[in-house]
């Protein structure tokens, strides 16, 4: 609940610092006595629009303090967990100073923030019913999450948001699988075409090498024959040689006993030797002469390999690891596909489970706009709104249109006048019978709506007696169970309240200034008497005003 208002230099008021408490707590004073100026001020530090006209004239900037006492397990808690802010005590203090050139700054407990998130962090502590301004209940995602409370389906509800994010996310990865699926389809048939070209070229390792080896020596194979000719010519003219010196030392071995032994040895060595050398040679030009017709097909095998490292911009060596990886990367795709089927199948359950979660919490929403619009039906009454008539409306969206809040756009209508269509609160409603439709709506969400404090600017516009004295009633049994501020010129709604501050406006030669006043005793029961009798107070009046103050001290 809001705890503390200090306001500094915003409008009239110079310096002023309020202190609330529980329950019921009115505003009253004379018009233009500058009741408005409070709310403002308050709005300014709950994140409303800042204008630099609220900047008290002569002043630089304007601030405002406002201090919430909130407890920590608020949903208030979490959003500022959320953003980084985590408040260590019980107090939350929003803070709002205003430039006189317009620029404003925003902080919560010391710390700066966006004035997005000031006024995201205000809707959730206070909220304001008013002749020109109204938040809270009139916020759609407020009226669904309201409806959610009452229909006892918050789980169900989050269920619902989390079944839709699971579908989102199963829905982004088929996706992201499909799509990669999709440009590799478009390659798979050229990864086909060099599967298999590169299959039938059958690249063996080391291959250009020994290609290119042969081709040199096919090359060089004329020249080759010729010295192979002359190699064997020359052989054959050393045997004779040998032949002749073997010949003319065994005329003479026996004349030299065993000392030419070892030299015929030798002989008989360099023999075979040439015999081998002989015989190296002839299968050498053999086998020149049979390559000869093999070089035209090592010259085409070796351009068709090149042509194919050339192609696929690959050394020839490197051909065989290409066409393995060109088959690995078929079987990828293959297993793509079926990655592809199986997210197709994950999406599908996930999207199953989020529309039977959303259908089932539309079934439960349904039922309960039916009980809720019951119930507020049964509050108007007494607010001078019997003619009125309150319609929640389930409005259901094309399957393609549901979301993480489900099926159907939700919306409380309302009629004021016999015949008339129904439509939003905020276009259907004057301004006080707005408020007091706000206050039929709270009183029935009393329990289940989380914001703390609720503030009705001149929620009495319009009515009197009986239905002032029904209003007020309505507002302190409201007040049990949150903080309740109201800015009133209803006797009947003073009288019960548990503080009462009086607004009041002085000119003089210094120029004009607001001051609120805590009334207590016998000043409250002066000014409930002037709300009573107007300008002259009568003793009447006063006895008027002890009365509304008795009955009110027993109703509590």
């Amino acid at each position: 609940m809001l705890t503390g208002l200090a306001i500094r230099d915003i409008v009239l008021i110079e310096r002023l610092d309020l202190e609330f408490g529980p329950g019921l707590t009115v505003l009253t004073g004379e018009t233009g006595a500058g009741k408005s100026v409070l709310l403002d001020a308050l709005g300014l530090a709950l994140g409303f629009r800042a204008e630099r006209e609220l900047v008290r004239t002569g002043a630089s900037q304007g601030t405002v303090v406002a201090r919430f006492a909130v407890p920590f397990d608020h949903p208030v808690r979490a959003l500022l967990f959320e953003q980084g802010l985590v408040s260590e005590g019980e107090e939350i203090v929003l803070r709002r100073q205003l430039a006189a050139d317009g620029k404003s700054r925003a902080f919560v407990d010391d710390t700066p923030v966006a004035s997005q998130l000031l006024r995201r962090i205000g809707s959730l502590l206070v909220a304001i019913h008013g002749q020109h301004e109204t938040r809270g209940l009139l916020d759609p995602s407020v009226q669904r999450n309201l409806l959610d409370a009452f229909a006892g389906a918050r789980e169900r509800a989050q269920e619902v948001r989390r079944a839709w994010q699971a579908w989102r996310n199963a829905e982004a990865h088929r996706r992201t699988l499909a799509e990669t699926a999709e440009r590799a389809a478009r390659e798979a048939e050229y990864l086909r075409h060099r599967a298999r070209e590169l299959a039938d070229l059958a690249v063996e390792p080391g291959e250009e090498a020994r290609l290119s080896e042969a081709r040199a020596r096919l090359q060089a194979r004329e020249r080759l024959l010729s010295a192979t000719a002359e190699a064997a010519s020359a052989l054959s003219g050393a045997r004779e040689r040998l032949l002749v010196a073997t010949r003319r030392l065994e005329r003479v071995r026996s004349l030299a006993g065993t000392a030419l032994d070892a030299g015929f040895e030798a002989l008989e060595r360099a023999q075979v030797e040439l015999d081998e050398a002989e015989a190296q040679l002839e299968s050498f030009r053999l086998g020149l002469e049979s390559e000869g017709e093999r070089l035209e097909d090592i010259e085409s095998r070796l351009f068709a390999l090149k042509d194919a490292a050339r192609k696929y911009r690959v050394t020839v060596d490197e051909l065989p690891a290409l066409l393995e990886a060109t088959r690995a990367e078929l079987a990828r795709l293959e297993e793509d596909r079926v990655a592809v089927d199986a997210a197709e199948r994950a999406a599908a359950q996930a999207y199953a489970a989020f529309r039977a979660a959303a259908l089932e919490l539309s079934q439960a929403r349904a039922n309960a706009a039916r009980e809720l619009a019951r119930a507020v039906a049964a509050e108007l009454a007494p607010l001078k709104l019997e003619r009125a008539q309150f319609e929640v409306a389930l409005e259901t969206l094309p399957e393609s249109e549901w979301g993480p809040e489900g099926a159907e756009r939700i919306s409380f209508l309302v009629a004021t006048n016999p015949g008339a269509p129904l439509g939003p609160l905020a276009k259907i409603a004057s301004g006080g019978e707005l408020s007091r439709l706000m206050l039929a709506l709270e009183l029935v969400l009393a329990r289940l709506d989380p914001t703390p404090t609720l503030i009705f600017d001149e929620i009495d516009t319009g009515v009197g007696g009986a239905t002032a004295d029904a209003i007020g009633a309505r507002l302190a049994r409201l007040a049990r169970d949150r903080q309740v501020l109201v800015v009133t010129h209803a006797p009947q709604i003073a009288a019960r309240a548990n503080r009462h501050f009086a607004v009041r406006k002085h000119v003089d030669l210094a120029g004009a200034r607001v001051e609120v006043v805590l009334l207590e005793g016998t000043e409250r029961r002066q000014e409930i008497a002037r709300m009573l009798a107007g300008a002259q107070i009568t003793e009447a009046a006063r006895a008027a005003a002890d009365s509304l103050l008795e009955l009110a001290g027993r109703e509590r």
